[in-house]
């Protein structure tokens, strides 16, 4: 493991010391697990943006079928 310096404001710090003692945990393993999660959030909203640039790319038209099935028959 990795020793880092971070720069926080004060208000910041007792926030997080505060949850810290909640969870029963220490500051730092708190700060780990919110950095964690923070980079797979990121890390799964840059996959749906690539997703979605692909299907706006190639649109699929595989629920044609569905909606003309669903669609009011004419009289």
């Amino acid at each position: 493991m990795a020793t880092i310096q971070v720069v926080l404001d004060e208000g910041l710090v007792r926030a997080a010391d505060r949850a810290a003692r909640r969870l029963k945990q220490n500051r730092s393993a708190l700060i780990r697990d919110a950095l964690r999660e923070h980079l797979l959030r990121l890390r799964k909203r840059e996959a749906e943006a690539l997703d979605r640039q692909g299907y706006e790319r190639i649109p699929l038209n595989e629920f044609r079928v569905f909606e003309r099935a669903a669609a009011w028959p004419e009289e």
